[in-house]
């Protein structure tokens, strides 16, 4: 890489850094909100909610479709795949 494009390129580091731990939080809130642990964990707090009179049966109702719903809008899991470098040479 010459000095010229290290030059212009520079600036655009910190930026580059930025999109990229954006896209590691979305990957990692996508796998937390679509975890079965996840999603069981919600429905087991809701259910003891329900036992305690804190949520009516509509509620629960609610919880349990959300949380199919979770479970299902989630796509099929593919292969691990190594992470293709996206550096410029």
């Amino acid at each position: 890489m010459d000095l010229l494009t290290l030059l212009f390129r520079l600036p655009f580091v910190p930026l580059r850094s930025f999109v990229r731990l954006a896209e590691i939080l979305h990957d990692q809130a996508e796998r937390e909100l679509h975890d079965p642990a996840s999603v069981r964990r919600q429905l087991e707090e809701a259910h003891e909610a329900r036992l305690s009179g804190e949520m009516s049966d509509a509620d629960i109702a609610d919880v349990e479709g959300q949380a199919v719903g979770r479970l299902l809008s989630y796509p099929a899991k593919a292969p691990a795949q190594k992470p293709v470098s996206r550096r410029r040479r």
